[in-house]
């Protein structure tokens, strides 16, 4: 295995760097219990996509899903968060990883009655963010097509 291609030919580096303080309110959501954007594909030019997800006590999670075009990977900064593996459903706390590759069955939630954060990783990178924004809201009959669209299957 060897490294990328390149993407950069210049000789001196340049000032690109993009730093994001902690306090920074939530892109969505609320603080606590929103989903802070912290490298979009857009910012990594389709490498990848970060994402720091902030759970209230209780808030739940997706069902158990796939994708066919993107690998997902959590790792766990603070509480409890149920991680499925396709197999079974692991307890996961700080400093637990989950990483599945595309076509990989999966789910995540906050069952506990304390709040949990975590990092979601996708790669290469996809516009997530209007599927974090919108996903509440679609009408049923149109559900189906808007997680299409978003790679997305459901069980």
């Amino acid at each position: 295995m060897s490294y990328p291609e390149k993407v950069y030919f210049g000789d001196d580096g340049e000032i690109s760097a993009n730093f994001r303080p902690a306090d920074t309110r939530p892109e969505h959501g609320e603080p606590g219990n929103g989903i802070h954007y912290l490298a979009t594909t857009e910012v990594t030019k389709g490498e990848f996509g970060l994402y720091r997800v902030m759970m209230k006590p209780k808030a739940g999670g997706p069902s158990t899903h796939f994708h066919r075009t993107i690998s997902e990977s959590f790792y766990i900064l603070s509480g409890t968060v149920r991680l499925y593996n396709g197999d079974k459903w692991i307890d996961a706390g700080q400093g637990d990883f989950l990483h599945v590759p595309q076509g990989g069955l999966h789910a995540f939630r906050n069952d506990s009655d304390a709040p949990a954060e975590m990092l979601l990783l996708f790669t290469p990178g996809a516009p997530r963010e209007e599927y974090f924004e919108r996903v509440a809201s679609v009408p049923a009959e149109e559900l189906s097509e808007f997680r299409d669209k978003h790679d997305s299957y459901f069980l």
